[in-house]
């Protein structure tokens, strides 16, 4: 089957496939689920479970930060979310979930705003002291003026993310905020630094070279995702995480050893789909719709990302996920179990350690060995 296929005279493109278009293959023996370890870790910080919670004010709340971590993930809260803008929340959040559902208008209304530099901080003091990792997300656009307090406060990880990011991103000198040149950004830094997305080998490659513990790739597609329709970029992830994976081998080669952590994000929502990406190359993913079933979820059943509510250019929209609350899980049944639904949607990493098992592998990192096959071609 051709990389490249012809799609008119003198113009050709690459073939790319989605998660959904491959399969594992076991061939190797089989063990036992109780032997399986699914723990990666990234710096000095070891989580039981390759699970990062995405920074979606619908997922992810300084509570259930508490919750997600004691499960085994590690939760990146917003630091440009309804918790750095409002003292208390919890009426954006009632607006939001109102009967008869929020349009773009009302959600950028919604996230108009300022940010606080006070309320960042003390999103970062509340998590310290409730002993979890702190995680932080800020946009490329606004790093340089928000990390300042992020880093006084205390935050562990920093995540540096937006829709596609590079490794020193120009801007007009009339802009707003000063540009933001990852390298030398991340060298003065002692703590890690996650970045992305990105959706192929050249990106990843100079994202890796600024110094990053981590790089996501894709930009988080779901169910109300329009990047595809807004931008025309649509990321088939089998492929983007392959190509990323290639290009931390050729950075291992070139920095004599040094390791980078990939983080799938997007188009994720049972477990076969997280084992497929694993296996694909990923360290860990980031999941954002999948963890909005949750009972605990402060989006109450609905999900939206950062893109959502963007002043000039939204890129996804609210999705109500129709569900009653009687019949949304708990986080403890959608991560690791146990549950009586058999779709793949529940008990997510306990899907992930028996396939693992079933391959015959005992951690993440062995796992990434496993067949791969097409199964089907859209």
């Amino acid at each position: 089957m051709p990389e490249t296929v012809e799609i008119g005279l003198g113009r050709e493109a690459r073939r790319g496939y989605h998660l959904d278009e491959v399969a594992l293959v076991p061939t190797r023996r089989t063990r036992g689920s109780s032997v399986v370890s699914t723990a990666w870790q990234i710096d000095a910080h070891t989580f039981n479970l390759p699970l990062v919670a995405a920074p979606s004010d619908a997922v992810v709340s300084p509570e259930t930060a508490v919750a997600i971590e004691a499960l085994g993930g590690l939760a990146v809260l917003n630091g440009e979310g309804l918790w750095a803008r409002y003292e208390d929340p919890s009426e954006a959040f009632a607006q939001i979930s109102a009967d008869g559902g929020c349009s773009t208008a009302k959600l950028q209304r919604i996230y108009a705003r300022p940010v606080s530099d006070e309320l960042l901080a003390r999103r970062v003091t509340e998590l310290r002291a409730a002993g979890v990792r702190v995680a932080l997300r800020l946009s490329p656009q606004h790093t340089v003026g928000l990390s300042p307090a992020v880093l006084k406060a205390g935050a562990d990880i920093l995540v540096i993310q937006g829709t596609v990011i590079s490794a020193e991103h120009v801007a007009s000198e009339h802009a707003a905020d000063e540009a933001l040149n990852l390298k030398t950004f991340i060298a003065e830094l002692d703590i890690p630094v996650i970045v992305g997305g990105c959706t192929n080998y050249q990106t990843a490659l100079h994202l890796m070279r600024t110094g990053a513990a981590g790089v996501i790739v894709g930009y988080g597609a779901h169910s109300g995702s329009t990047t595809h329709a807004a931008l025309g970029i649509e990321v088939p992830m089998a492929t983007a995480i392959a190509d990323a994976a290639a290009a931390r081998r050729a950075y291992l080669d070139e920095t004599g050893g040094r390791y980078v952590h990939l983080i799938a994000y997007g188009d994720m929502s049972t477990g076969g789909d997280i084992a497929k990406a694993l296996v694909c190359g990923a360290d860990a993913v980031m999941l954002g719709e999948p963890l909005a079933f949750a009972s605990e979820a402060p989006g109450g059943g609905r999900y939206w990302d950062a893109t959502a509510s963007h002043p000039r250019l939204p890129r996804s929209a609210l999705v109500d996920l129709e569900v009653e609350p009687e019949d949304r899980p708990s986080l403890e049944e959608l991560l690791v179990g146990p549950t009586a639904d058999p779709t793949g949607e529940r008990n997510l990493f306990g899907s992930v350690a028996r396939v693992m098992a079933k391959c015959g592998y005992s951690s993440v990192k062995e796992f990434q060995k496993a067949e791969l096959i097409v199964s089907s071609l859209r």
